[in-house]
């Protein structure tokens, strides 16, 4: 029992009569290193030799800065095509304060939706989660908090498509350079 326990632990799951490194596949490589250079962090999965210890910190402090640069990049095209589409319908429209309120109010909008919205109802039927523990599953992760209570992938009695992990890294990496474009818009109001 303390070997599969042991084993659990270094990422490999049983199913049925089959062995399964799940944990570290592609997918799952791919996911933790998007949890590392994040800094989102859940616990569940963590190197378990000095080597690696070692090789995770180097990539941590090599992946960190460059992930930021990342964000900002990406943040800053979002940023730039709200500005791009505000001015067009400033042009087509001649409207001047109005354009720029209706395009922010929709890429909010589409922000709310791609990232925060609709992602809890693909985590409800790949995970068996309520709504709601998608959505806290969606803030959580988004915000960095990464409390470690909700991971995807890891109910060891359900089958994951092989796309779902890299989708969702995706989605974190998109979603924070938007939820840092809205954190920095408010703090712009409360200035």
């Amino acid at each position: 029992l303390q070997g599969i326990i042991q084993a659990y632990k270094s990422g490999v799951t049983l199913q049925g009569n089959t062995t399964s490194l799940g944990r570290w596949d592609f997918s799952g490589s791919f996911f933790f290193s998007i949890s590392t250079i994040t800094t989102i962090g859940y616990g569940n999965l963590s190197p378990s030799t000095a080597v690696g210890r070692i090789f995770c910190i180097v990539f941590a402090l090599f992946g960190i800065p460059l992930n930021l640069v990342l964000l900002n990049e990406i943040g800053q095209l979002m940023l730039l095509g709200v500005q791009h589409c505000a001015c067009h319908l400033e042009e087509v429209f001649h409207w001047q304060n109005k354009a720029s309120f209706l395009v922010k109010t929709c890429a909010l909008v589409t922000g709310l939706l791609l990232f925060l919205l609709l992602p809890p109802l693909l985590f409800s039927d790949k995970e068996g989660w309520s709504y709601e523990e998608g959505f806290y599953y969606s803030f959580i992760t988004l915000s960095t908090i990464g409390f470690g209570d909700y991971v995807i992938g890891m109910n060891p009695d359900r089958t994951y498509p092989s796309w779902y992990k890299n989708v969702i890294s995706l989605w974190i990496l998109f979603g924070m350079a938007w939820l840092a474009l809205v954190i920095k818009f408010c703090i712009n109001i409360l200035e």
